[in-house]
């Protein structure tokens, strides 16, 4: 059976006779009563289709590309694992997210190191490990790691991260390619020249091409098509230093649905848009065709991530507002707190009961701001109902705290009516093992 908001659930998702979501094949009830809440799933099936429609995607229109992995979205070994399973290479931004791929023998030459701040330790770490790209940020960087790879006697291939100044329309915290950045070198100011050429001198670097990022989540292709047209305009420039760019990254931050008949370019229109630009681009300035890095993350596990809360307390202030709280809320998913985020949210327990009661809901953590969805109809709620937030796959989980020494939650893998657990939740042993007794 479908339901109205299908479109922002796993491809998987449907209604049992009895009235609950099903996920991959699971009852979303029975996998609250299993696992407790809140608990976040990841539908297995969605992955890697999601996986395997970019490959086909780019793959179609350009013969030299690679798709990987925005780590930050969010990661762990079971999905380093899956992701490398199916084809995909990897973007980190830290040690810890280096040490996943180290811990499931992802091919290092298939990870690219990124980062506004890389510290010495985290770049001896990727030096030793062989890692494949280093994306350079900053002149500092820059030094440092002409430094370390010298001193290990082996050449690094670089990408250097530019700044276009161009605004992707999309929230200011995160808007990454506009020249007010902490990310990357301005081509306007003269630094994005200026690292380049410094690459060029080092020994021990070797910048084989550009990379830039304009921030997530973007709903349009047009400021990914003005990028282009600019980089590929500083490649062209740089020819006269006998500079020739080899690979190009646009980075990623394609958008995904949040709630129900929100547009979004697909991810074959992302591809049309970014493929065809770079390609008329190069022919229009006569320079070689590039190999080409997208780096999808959100697009990738947003929608195959499904939040799960139990209802707990009722609060009903008389011709003012209706609070339901669950068990969660900020400290699992702080995106509504921080941006503003705006999710879709179904009583999974109830999904053949009418929606007549307009709630707001709140977590129970100690802030005010705290409130996951406001004013949203549901049926009417009361304790021990099971609500499902969809798309909650990216930046949710990976920026959970521990804020109020609460445990973050479990994650579990479904498929085919299966459930695994690839993270367990968090105890309260966990929250004091890195403690002093007194």
């Amino acid at each position: 059976m479908s339901f109205a908001k299908a479109e922002v659930f796993p491809r998987t998702s449907n209604i049992s006779t009895d009235g609950h979501l099903v996920v991959g094949g699971c009852d979303i009830t029975e996998l609250a009563a299993r696992f407790g809440t809140p608990l976040y799933l990841y539908d297995e099936e969605e992955l890697r289709a999601r996986c395997r429609e970019y490959i086909k995607a780019f793959g179609s229109r350009h013969n030299d590309f690679r798709v990987i992995y925005a780590s930050k979205a969010f990661t762990n070994p079971a999905m380093a694992h899956l992701l490398h399973e199916e084809g995909l290479g990897l973007d980190v931004v830290s040690g810890g997210e280096i040490a996943v791929a180290k811990a499931v023998k992802f091919p290092p030459g298939e990870v690219y190191f990124h980062g506004n701040n890389k510290g010495r330790q985290e770049l001896e770490e990727a030096l030793d490990w062989g890692i494949g790209q280093v994306v350079v940020d900053n002149l500092h960087e820059l030094s440092l790691l002409n430094e370390l790879a010298t001193a290990r006697g082996k050449p690094q291939d670089v990408l250097i991260r530019i700044t276009p100044n161009v605004d992707p329309h999309t929230h200011a915290h995160t808007t990454t390619g506009t020249l007010d950045s902490k990310f990357g070198f301005p081509i306007e100011t003269g630094q994005a020249e200026e690292a380049l050429r410094r690459a060029m001198d080092a020994n021990y670097i070797n910048p084989v091409g550009l990379h830039f990022h304009l921030g997530s989540p973007i709903f349009e292709t047009q400021p990914y098509k003005e990028a282009i047209d600019l980089t590929l305009r500083f490649a062209s420039r740089m020819r006269e230093f006998g500079w020739e760019m080899k690979e190009f990254s646009p980075g990623g931050g394609f958008a995904i649905p949040y709630i129900e008949r929100q547009i979004v370019p697909s991810t074959d229109e992302y591809a049309e848009a970014l493929v065809s630009a770079l390609i008329s681009g190069c022919l229009d300035l006569g320079l070689k065709l590039p190999k080409l890095v997208v780096e999808p993350g959100r697009s990738l596990v947003g929608p195959a991530g499904v939040a799960l809360y139990s209802v707990g307390a009722v609060k009903n202030i008389p011709g003012v507002r209706k609070y339901v709280s669950v068990d969660g809320g900020m400290g699992d998913n702080i995106r509504p707190a921080l941006y503003g985020a705006v999710y879709e949210i179904v009583a999974a327990s109830k999904m053949n009961r009418e929606c007549t009661e307009k709630v707001t809901i709140a977590g129970k953590f100690c802030e005010s701001g705290d409130v996951l969805v406001k004013d949203v109809l549901l049926p009417p709620m009361e304790a021990g109902d099971i609500l499902a937030v969809p798309a909650a796959g990216a930046y949710s989980h990976s920026m959970a705290s521990n804020y109020n020494l609460m445990p973050r939650p479990a994650i579990v893998m479904v498929r085919d009516g299966k459930a695994r657990i690839i993270k367990r939740r968090e105890n309260y042993a966990d929250l004091m093992r890195c403690d002093s007794p007194y």
